[in-house]
């Protein structure tokens, strides 16, 4: 198992604890005094795109959980049923917030470069490709994980890059994918519909501005090259 695997998996117990939060953000490289690589190759892209995307996806879905089960959250961890609802969410939600982060990084490179689309979206396809066959099918995923990650490869493969802004527009599949999956009672996600969404939009804003300040886009396109260009 890869270590993003053993990340997104972890122990009902680590969810509760400080201490996890603080490792979590160390490892993601979102912690303070944690210096990012710049985004010049493939391989710091990956690592960019799993990293970002795991901590959205947690930050979001345990935050509302959280939020809605009140001081009874640790018992969440203690049903089976409960549990396996959860990791099945986790996982679905990662693929969204991968699915935006990449569709918005492809929105950078076009804006930076005159790289040709089908370039761009050779090399993020690559990438993607990369990060879900080291993941695999999860053992706690849903039955709709391979054809969800499917949708994601057909999504990067098929977009037109000219059409991303640099705003919040790429991020639509993650807020949708919360609201879906959160093992939350349908009539009081319905009550929540908004906020939970916008709490999503939220956490993208320090990441599209740690993307616009990382991103090397001419770098990256020219040392995709010896890869898949």
């Amino acid at each position: 198992m890869t270590s993003l695997a053993k990340t997104l998996l972890v122990l009902p117990k680590a969810l509760i604890s400080i201490d996890f939060w603080k490792a979590f953000t160390d490892y993601t490289g979102i912690g303070r005094g944690h210096k990012t690589p710049q985004l010049t190759d493939s391989e710091s892209l990956g690592q960019f795109l799993q990293t970002r995307a795991s901590h959205v996806a947690q930050t979001s879905l345990y935050g509302y959980l959280r939020t809605r089960a009140g001081t009874r959250y640790p018992e969440l961890f203690e049903d089976p049923g409960i549990l396996l609802s959860i990791n099945m969410a986790k996982w679905q939600i990662w693929l969204a917030c991968l699915s935006d982060l990449t569709i918005y990084i492809g929105g950078l490179i076009h804006q930076r470069t005159d790289a040709r689309h089908d370039d761009i979206r050779l090399v993020l396809s690559s990438v993607i490709n990369e990060i879900l066959t080291a993941v695999g099918i999860p053992d706690e995923a849903s039955p709709e994980f391979p054809d969800t990650a499917e949708s994601l490869k057909r999504r990067v493969a098929n977009c037109d890059f000219s059409s991303i802004p640099d705003n919040e527009f790429a991020f639509i599949k993650s807020p949708e994918a919360l609201f879906y999956w959160a093992p939350v009672a349908d009539q009081l996600k319905n009550r929540d519909k908004e906020i939970v969404k916008n709490s999503v939009r939220f956490r993208w804003h320090e990441i599209r501005r740690s993307a616009r300040k990382l991103l090397q886009a001419e770098a990256l396109m020219e040392n995709a090259k010896g890869n898949v260009l």
